[in-house]
């Protein structure tokens, strides 16, 4: 096997280079197809070229460093745009890290080696918007009328920087798997004092939007036992949920009520309507239509018992992903050469561009630790340590392929 010797001053020196675009205090804002993001991408595909690799982008501006040749390739990266307020590592460690592995194993004449960065993981559009249309999830014509939050079209956003050839199909049958490194996001690593986590599953998650209608009166005169108060329906709906659902998670099962929203919201007013979702993620999918029937069936007993009307809408599920067991073990043996002892494996409770390439080849993930499970937050940050590990195992487990 030959051996992919990394340079870390290298790696690192890009990471920071990649946080100057768009960056703000100790974080980024680098929304994809903003500014900030056109000049990060093409600053990445000049690293690409200076590197050796032939720089591709396709219709969604999804951009790839190619290693010469037609032979098969193994292609690592992740994405490089940002939260509305993102952190400086979330999606950009694993493109760095895969433009390192590339390079390295070009120089040391290791196995022909890919690099990706994917458009828009963060959802400005919809959800993993670039790895959907690459792995054939979302059809290029339908990705392109998505529209933002302000009404913008992603077809009117998708601009390309200078410098970058036209835009052009990048078959996934170029490449023979996908590897992605990624920071944790979580706080299970940190936590155990580890360093390396071997990702086994993607978890799949599952969201639906209800609204409860209730009677909108004065909150001075209504006596309470004649109130329809649609929010005293979410809270009790929250508390029930809650109860149910104990009996059938596991402590890496997660659910919320995320976005509520009160009409008329108005301190003297009995709320007449609440809107609110919720999401509920897991590893296995019979835990997961459970839960979904926990979900409806308590807020219809809810409703019926408090005199309010239900509604729902906007149902999305997104499968469970299961890594491949071949390349878990070549994760794992890299992890173990490398970080002995100080490695696990783990789910991933966050969604991944790696859950769509799974659908047309073999993928593994690993992550790294995040500083007090912090991400998605200017807060976010990885010793500079954990970060060289990651790509040292990361390369050793590429070498092995």
């Amino acid at each position: 096997m030959t051996r992919i010797a990394i340079d870390p001053e290298r790696l690192l020196a890009d990471l920071d280079k990649l946080r100057t675009f768009g960056q703000c205090g100790t974080g980024v804002v680098r929304p994809a197809y903003a500014e900030a993001e056109l000049a990060a991408r093409g600053w990445l595909a000049e690293r690409m070229r200076e590197a050796g690799l032939e720089v591709a982008v396709d219709p969604v501006g999804n951009l790839f460093g190619l290693p010469p040749g037609d032979e098969a390739s193994i292609l690592i990266g992740s994405h490089s745009d940002s939260q509305p307020e993102g952190g400086w590592l979330d999606g950009a460690y694993g493109v760095i890290a895969g433009l390192e592995v590339a390079r390295a194993s070009l120089e040391s004449g290791g196995p022909r080696i890919a690099v990706v960065s994917f458009q828009d993981e963060e959802g400005r559009f919809t959800t993993l918007t670039g790895s959907s249309v690459w792995a054939g999830q979302l059809a290029l014509a339908e990705a392109q009328a998505l529209t933002d939050d302000e009404g913008i079209t992603l077809e009117k956003a998708c601009r390309q920087p200078d410098g970058l050839p036209a835009p052009a199909e990048v078959a996934p049958e170029r490449f023979s798997s996908f590897l992605e490194i990624h920071i944790e996001q979580g706080p299970v690593l940190d936590t155990a004092g580890e360093r390396i986590g071997v990702v086994e599953n993607i978890v799949g998650i599952r969201s639906e939007r209800l609204r409860f209608t209730g009677e909108q009166n004065h909150a001075g005169t209504t006596p309470m036992h004649l109130r329809r108060d649609a929010v005293q329906g979410l809270v009790r709906y929250i508390a029930e949920l809650n109860a149910r659902f104990a009996d059938i998670v596991t402590p890496a099962t997660v659910w919320t009520v995320g976005h509520v929203a009160v009409h008329p919201n108005a301190s003297s007013i009995v709320p007449g309507q609440v809107d609110f979702t919720v999401q509920w993620r897991d590893a296995e999918t019979a835990r997961l239509d459970r839960m979904t029937e926990i979900v409806r069936d308590t807020a219809s007993e809810i409703a019926a018992s408090m005199g309010l009307d239900l509604e729902r809408s906007g149902y999305a599920t997104i499968a469970p992903t299961h890594c491949d067991p071949i390349l878990v073990e070549r994760m794992a043996e890299a992890a173990e050469a490398v970080a002995p002892g100080t490695w696990r494996r783990m789910p991933s409770g966050a969604l991944h561009d790696a859950a769509n390439a799974s659908y047309r080849m073999p993928m593994a993930m690993l992550f790294v630790p995040s500083k007090r499970g912090i991400s998605h937050s200017f807060e976010e940050d990885t010793d500079r340590g954990d970060l060289v590990l990651g790509v040292e195992v990361l390369a050793r487990a590429a070498a092995g392929l």
